[in-house]
């Protein structure tokens, strides 16, 4: 699972929007298996930011073929630059080029309680 989770893939985020329907979102995610923490730089005024501005759940699904991985927990959204620092470096290592910077950018952090796999 580790391995796959490190290729340079893209991801589907879920979060529930006020209503209660999901919204998914591809995204670019980073994992981090020591702490049990993946990582989603965006904008605080993103849909998916909002969704989990009060906290909540989100899950994050990588697929490759019959190859999948969820990651689900308690997300929180972050302004704090060390975390902002910490995802976009971590995001720079697994994707090989630095993310965007733009204003108002915050990190979704996923503290990962239940994985779901299939062939990794």
């Amino acid at each position: 699972m580790e391995s796959f989770l490190a290729e340079p893939s893209v991801a589907t985020l879920t979060t529930l929007r006020p209503d209660g329907s999901p919204h998914v979102v591809a995204v670019r995610f980073t994992w981090d298996g020591d702490a049990g923490l993946a990582r989603v730089l965006t904008v605080a005024a993103s849909r998916k930011a909002r969704n989990l501005a009060a906290g909540g759940r989100a899950a994050l699904c990588q697929v490759a073929g019959f190859r999948w991985v969820t990651l689900e927990g308690a997300a929180t959204v972050s302004d704090d630059p060390r975390r902002v620092t910490e995802a976009a470096r971590r995001y720079t290592e697994r994707y090989g080029s630095p993310p965007p910077g733009p204003p108002g950018r915050v990190v979704i952090e996923i503290a990962v309680n239940r994985t779901m796999t299939l062939n990794t």
